[in-house]
């Protein structure tokens, strides 16, 4: 009888939750699913806009704790994207910071605390009014 089949019927010894290993995401992984949520919120861009993209700043485990005990990491997330004008950029940011918001937490498993979202350049939208707009 070897060593490894007489363990078989041994129960393992639980490790409590706060002392087991952590997973840890790259703040590169975070800013990729940053935009691309920003880029699910805005929908088609006009064809001469850059897609968005984040920076993402991955905070140390913070004093919140999930339901099994261990500390959640938190993100600060800043987007930068181009809008088509005209259009509400308030609605459109505030849509963005929202999905942002919900697609890290869902994906990653991180608290966001803030999403910035700088509006770099805003582009004509093909039809309209040329010229300056009231």
């Amino acid at each position: 009888m070897t060593a490894q089949s007489g363990d078989v019927g041994r129960p393992r010894a639980v490790v409590p939750p706060g002392e087991r290993g952590a997973t840890r995401i790259a703040d590169r992984v975070v800013a990729k699913i940053a935009s691309q949520a920003a880029r699910e919120a805005l929908g088609p861009l006009p064809g001469d806009a850059s897609p968005p993209h984040a920076g993402v700043v991955v905070l140390p485990h913070s004093q919140l704790r999930s339901s099994g005990g261990t500390p959640i990491q938190t993100a600060r997330v800043r987007v930068h994207l181009e809008l088509g004008y005209p259009t509400d950029i308030g609605a459109r940011c505030a849509s963005v910071r929202r999905h942002v918001a919900e697609r890290v937490g869902a994906l990653v498993g991180m608290e966001v605390l803030e999403v910035a979202v700088q509006v770099e350049r805003l582009h004509p939208v093909h039809g309209a009014a040329q010229g300056r707009t009231r």
